[in-house]
């Protein structure tokens, strides 16, 4: 590449990362997905990627594995099983403080097995609508869903996007990355409960829960146990090592067939803007990648970052959670992908992005786009500023990646 071109990467990298890492900004008022499409059709006209190059850059299986854990998350919200299992929890719960309990364990399950993201979008209505009517303090509850949500997620190759990423990027088998870091997200989801409950303390022992003589939301059960069944046929087929992405899309594709619904309203469900941002992210990533300048960074960094497996582990894992906060975790992922086989412990180091880049994600509102569809998805009943947020996403972040980086070199 020449320099001219290389120079015109860059700039456009920096350019699409200010928009995407930023809030909107006035004269160019484009949202993350906008901002990504923008920085590939510059690369593009610029001449710096050819339009080949960039249908080659895009990591299509991402692709296809998002939109199949997307069809299946959808089929479990048209069965109305997120608005059942809301109201649900608020009849077993008896107490403030064991709903916020059951809040967290529920995300976090949830976020494992489904794309974090899609949990938030269906859940955050039916969380504040629960809460209104259960007359229950909202702050306490939204930051439980929002940060248990990237907890939990951290669990399984399909939690979020990071992983599903890594796990295309690193070949780690799907049972293997599961047996390590489902106990790192357990440790983090039980201090998260403890922070909140500490911090919360007199609002969570002040209220009280008040139920709704409305009945509970209908569940078609006929749908829930066809998607469930479904869901529990791919993930068998992750763990039998099976490709993840083609898995995924015959299970979405599967439900489609069998469940009989308009697919049309299926598919209106799928989060298209998410798989158009990543797309276009590929290819952005992939031109900066070609200048050569992510393996100079990692050249410079090489001596930071130790010579043993342990110093290794820690010093990526504080470098990750600082770049996810600057530059958002997912491209973050995209360049630090490069330089993982050049550790001493690769499989290892693939755990140590993940666990860093999705911990991180629940330092500040802006960690994570769980964390922004939460708190905008709420703000008709409830305003949580950045500093409402970061007094308790900052600690949080904090003691659960110390304590699930000990976990994760314990168990290896």
């Amino acid at each position: 590449m020449s320099n001219t071109k290389e120079i015109l990467a860059i700039g456009i990298f920096a350019f699409t990362y200010l928009l995407i890492s930023g809030r909107r900004l006035k004269i160019l008022p484009l949202y993350r997905p906008a901002a990504a499409l923008l920085g590939t059709v510059l690369m593009v006209v610029s001449g710096v990627m050819t339009p080949e190059e960039a249908y080659r850059a895009v990591d299509y299986d991402t692709i296809v594995l998002l939109l199949g854990m997307m069809l299946i998350a959808a089929y479990f919200g048209m069965a109305g099983f997120f608005s059942w299992a809301a109201e649900w929890i608020l009849r077993a719960a008896k107490t403030p403080q064991r709903l916020l309990l059951y809040l967290i364990i529920t995300s976090g399950t949830l976020s494992a097995v489904l794309v974090n993201d899609t949990v938030c979008l269906m859940l955050t209505p039916l969380v504040v609508t629960v809460m209104v009517r259960g007359r229950l303090p909202l702050p306490p509850y939204l930051l439980a869903l929002a940060m248990s949500a990237n907890l939990g997620s951290v669990a399984t190759l399909v939690g979020n996007p990071q992983n599903i990423m890594i796990g295309n990027l690193s070949k780690l088998p799907f049972i293997e990355f599961a047996r390590t870091m489902t106990p790192v997200a357990v440790v983090g989801l039980a201090i998260q409960y403890a922070v909140l409950r500490v911090g919360f303390r007199k609002t969570l022992r002040s209220a009280r829960i008040e139920l709704s003589d409305s009945p509970t939301p209908p569940l078609d059960y006929k749908l829930v146990r066809l998607t469930g069944a479904v869901l529990l046929l791919v993930f068998g087929g992750f763990i039998a090592g099976f490709d993840l992405a083609w898995t995924a899309l015959a299970g979405g594709a599967l439900i489609m067939v069998l469940a009989r619904r308009d697919t049309h309203e299926v598919l209106k469900l799928v989060d298209w803007h998410l798989l158009v941002f990543f797309a276009a992210l590929f290819v952005v990533v992939e031109s900066l990648n070609k200048t050569g300048l992510p393996d100079q960074i990692y050249g410079h960094l090489r001596g930071v970052f130790g010579t043993d497996v342990t110093s290794q582990a820690w010093n990526l894992a504080w470098f990750s959670a600082a770049g996810s906060n600057i530059f958002s975790n997912v491209p973050f992922v995209l360049v630090a992908g490069k330089w993982i086989p050049n550790f001493l412990n690769p499989p290892l180091m693939w755990k140590v992005l993940a666990l860093a880049t999705t911990f991180a994600g629940n330092l500040t509102i802006l960690g994570s786009v769980a964390n922004i569809i939460v708190v905008e998805s709420a703000r008709g009943h409830c305003e949580i500023g950045f500093w409402d947020y970061a007094k308790f996403g900052v600690p949080i972040t904090i003691l659960t990646s110390i304590a699930g980086m000990f976990v994760l070199l314990l168990l290896g």
